[in-house]
């Protein structure tokens, strides 16, 4: 992969899936702007600020942005999240977001990679498992109870959370559960953003006895299969470094990280 097929895969991520507003806007979700950024309110349990630039805004400009969502947000008396790309300017940016109160949570990789090849893979599961699309609150809440196991921390976000996403519009967004018996044993979802030539992938959480079986691999190919039905050609992934070389073994592309800059109350 040549560097200018990975700037031509950034400048897609940046021109298609930036900023990262639901659409249609799940009941109870508020979206606002704020000059370049987007500010998103009531899909999770805090605060979500995207955009797609920042419109070249620096200095005492952007502090004051960066401060307008400081009060609010201190006046809500809830967190919030500003997606930090590695190739957003200004250069000073994360600087700046740190001065602020906003604390660096783990970086994650943007890697892009062609559908089709995915897609014409058979998903291949270990014996005894197999894969399901669900919508039920009461699937939702298998995944989050088996999410809890892994991360050792409170996932009951994720139930109301995707099942605004859901209720909202159920053909914007597959959610796959890998089931042995009667037990979650790893879960994701694939979103079709409108008006894009993407489906983007997110979840992939396994059990840790049930890792190193190709469980995870799995589920990246049946939901490209999905994206393939519904005529996209690129999948994009948030990867962790758990998942990233795995996805990397299977033709995606990393092409800029992604970190989470958070401030809390």
């Amino acid at each position: 992969m040549t560097d200018l097929d990975v700037m031509t895969l950034r400048t897609a991520y940046d021109n298609q899936l930036r900023p990262e507003i639901p659409d249609p806007v799940p009941a109870g979700v508020t979206v606002e702007r704020d000059g370049p950024l987007v500010r998103i309110i009531g899909l999770d349990a805090g605060g979500f600020l995207t955009y797609r630039d920042l419109g070249g805004l620096t200095g005492d400009a952007l502090d004051e942005l960066i401060a307008r969502q400081v009060e609010l947000f201190r006046e809500r008396r809830q967190s919030v999240e500003w997606k930090l790309n590695e190739h957003d300017e200004p250069a000073d940016l994360a600087d700046r977001l740190r001065a602020a109160g906003f604390v660096a949570e783990e970086r994650e990789t943007v890697v892009i990679g062609p559908v089709a090849p995915l897609a014409a893979a058979l998903p291949v599961v270990p014996e005894g498992v197999r894969l399901r699309e669900v919508t039920s609150r009461t699937d939702l809440e298998r995944i989050a109870a088996m999410e809890e196991e892994v991360w050792q921390e409170d996932r009951s976000r994720l139930v109301w959370g995707l099942a605004k996403e859901i209720d909202a519009d159920a053909h914007s967004i597959t959610v796959v559960v890998a089931e042995a018996d009667e037990t979650v044993v790893s879960a994701g979802w694939v979103r079709f953003p409108r008006n894009t030539g993407f489906g983007t992938l997110w979840g992939g959480s396994t059990l840790p006895q049930w890792r190193r079986k190709g469980i995870y691999r799995a589920l990246v190919t049946y939901r490209a299969r999905l994206a393939d039905q519904r005529g996209r050609t690129l999948l994009q992934v948030d990867a962790s470094e758990d998942s990233r070389p795995i996805l990397q073994r299977l033709g995606l592309v990393p092409v800029t990280t992604t970190t989470p800059y958070v401030y809390t109350p």
